[in-house]
């Protein structure tokens, strides 16, 4: 929101991107996928990505701190994607 005060179309950026998010979580959770592990893909993507864009698109700084910290986030959301995939095929084999 930093660049919209000085030009105001980055407001419509920001509205269609959360559109845009809002629209791919609907999706996700319609394909079947649990709310838990959706939302924290969800969240968790949004916060590595607002800091690569930040990164990318103002030309902010990320420290080796924040690059650690979204390759955490990266390796945490395979590692919540890969549970949920193991606990789904758990509970199909038991029926």
């Amino acid at each position: 929101m930093q660049a919209a005060v000085e030009h105001p179309w980055w407001y419509l950026v920001v509205v269609l991107g959360y559109g845009v998010g809002f629209v791919l979580l609907v999706r996700i959770l319609k394909s079947g996928t649990a709310v838990g592990v959706a939302y924290g893909i969800w969240a968790a993507s949004g916060v590595a990505l607002t800091a690569l864009c930040a990164a990318l698109l103002f030309g902010h700084t990320l420290s080796g701190t924040s690059v650690g910290g979204i390759a955490l986030i990266v390796v945490g959301v395979v590692l919540v994607e890969w549970g949920a995939q193991a606990g789904h095929r758990r509970i199909g084999q038991e029926l």
